[in-house]
């Protein structure tokens, strides 16, 4: 807290941000990135492309696929124009959610999944032609998707109940 004397000498308590928006941010990206492109490291030097290994008996196993789709398949396979649509929506989260990530914490965490999560993506788009997708809920969803979807997934409705919760409380 700052503390500073007013003009009729009273004493005016205030609140310094205790994080930076924009170091938050980079700071949650550069985490999801980097735990996205160790996983994927993973997956491609110690499996071949469609095996799978159990992990929870009925319920998760690693398969490495490569996926050349966009988000849930859709979207086609055309690797340049999936680029820069990630792209586009980046910008477009961006315009919507910079100045509720002034105000917010958790729209900055989100923000960060968000981008670490489309980087890792993009990064592998560029890098490989198709992205590492290994996470396979075989009994309960029928995609395989990588930590990079789940963070864009988790950051996604982060935004969205913090945008609830915001409208709420006005």
């Amino acid at each position: 807290m700052i503390s500073s004397a007013s003009q009729d000498g009273s004493t005016n308590l205030s609140q310094r941000p205790i994080f930076s928006t924009n170091a938050t941010i980079a700071l949650v990206a550069l985490a999801v990135f980097v735990a996205d492109m160790l996983t994927k490291h993973v997956v491609t030097t110690t499996f071949l492309p469609g095996e799978s290994r159990i992990v929870v008996a009925s319920l998760l196993r690693w398969t490495y696929e490569r996926n050349v789709h966009g988000a849930f398949g859709l979207f086609g396979s055309n690797g340049v124009l999936l680029v820069v649509m990630a792209l586009i929506v980046l910008v477009v989260f961006w315009w919507l959610f910079h100045e509720a990530a002034q105000r917010s914490l958790v729209v900055c965490v989100a923000f960060g999944m968000i981008v670490g999560g489309a980087i890792g993506n993009i990064v592998d788009r560029m890098q490989h032609g198709f992205v590492v997708d290994f996470v396979d809920f075989y009994r309960i969803w029928p995609d395989i998707f990588n930590l990079a979807d789940s963070c864009i997934t988790v950051g996604v409705i982060f935004l969205l109940l913090s945008g609830l919760a915001t409208r709420r409380h006005a």
